[in-house]
C-alpha cells in the first residue's frame, strides 16, 4: 500500500492570518488545511521514490490538467534535480490530458476526457500519470481503461491527494502525497468554477463561497 501523510477528519486546518493569502479570497476560506510548503516537502519525497522505483525506464508523464499542472511542475523540478544529483535518474517526456467530472461542487458520474484521441501515442511506453485528487476514483479509472486499450507497457499513478470518502469506488493510487478529509478543497491549482487556482495554499472552501462563486 502507497505510503501517505494523513490529514484527520477533525483537522480544522490553521488560521487564514498566519499565512499570505489573496485578499480576493479573505472571506471565501475556511482554514487553510495543508500549507504550501508542507506541500513542497512532501513532493519531494514522491519525486524521490518515484526515481527509486522507475529509475532505468524512460518514462512519459502525463499530467492531468487543468488541477494537476502545479504539482506537476513541481514534481517534475524534482525529479529533475534528482536525475542532476545522484546515480540512479529517470529519463522523461512529458504529455498532456483533461479530464472533466465536477459540476459545481459535486463530482458527476459523466467523465469527459479531452485529448483521449492522443492516447494511442502511449502504446509501448511506461506511463506516469500524475493528478491532482482522487475522490470517488471513478475518473481515474475511466483513464486507466482508455489508456489500457492502447496497450502500454506500464502505468502507475501518483497524486497529490486522496480524499476520505464514502462515495469512494476503493481505487488507490500508486504514490500519494496526502490523504484528506471529506472536504471541498482549492488551493495550489485545485479549483471551484476556475476560482482558486491562483492561491499557494490548499484550503477549506467556505459553504458561502459555493455559493458566491456557482455556476
Amino acid at each position: 500500500m502507497a505510503a501517505f501523510l494523513e490529514i484527520s477528519d477533525d483537522c480544522t486546518g490553521h488560521e487564514l492570518g498566519l499565512f499570505c493569502v489573496p485578499k480576493h479570497y479573505e472571506e471565501d476560506l475556511d482554514s487553510v488545511i495543508i500549507p504550501n510548503g508542507l506541500i513542497k516537502d512532501r513532493t519531494e519525497r514522491l519525486a524521490r521514490d518515484i526515481v527509486r522505483d522507475m529509475g532505468g525506464h524512460h518514462i512519459v508523464a502525463l499530467c492531468v490538467l487543468k488541477g494537476g499542472y502545479k504539482f506537476f511542475a513541481d514534481l517534475m523540478d524534482y525529479i529533475k534535480t534528482l536525475n542532476q544529483n545522484s546515480d540512479r535518474s529517470v529519463p522523461m517526456t512529458v504529455d498532456f490530458i483533461r479530464l472533466k467530472s465536477y459540476s459545481n461542487d459535486q463530482s458527476t458520474n459523466c467523465v469527459k476526457v479531452i485529448g483521449g484521441d492522443e492516447l494511442s501515442a502511449l502504446s509501448g511506453k511506461n506511463v506516469l500519470i500524475v493528478e491532482d485528487i482522487v475522490e470517488t476514483g471513478r475518473t481515474m479509472e475511466t483513464l486507466l481503461t482508455l489508456l489500457n486499450e492502447c496497450r502500454p507497457k506500464m502505468v502507475k499513478v501518483v497524486s497529490l491527494l486522496v480524499k476520505r470518502t464514502p462515495r469512494s469506488s476503493g481505487y488507490r493510487p500508486d504514490y500519494i502525497g496526502f490523504e484528506v478529509p471529506d472536504k471541498f478543497l482549492v488551493g495550489y491549482a485545485l479549483d471551484y468554477n476556475e476560482y482558486f487556482r491562483d492561491l499557494s495554499h490548499i484550503c477549506i472552501l467556505s459553504d458561502s463561497a459555493k455559493e458566491k462563486y456557482k455556476v
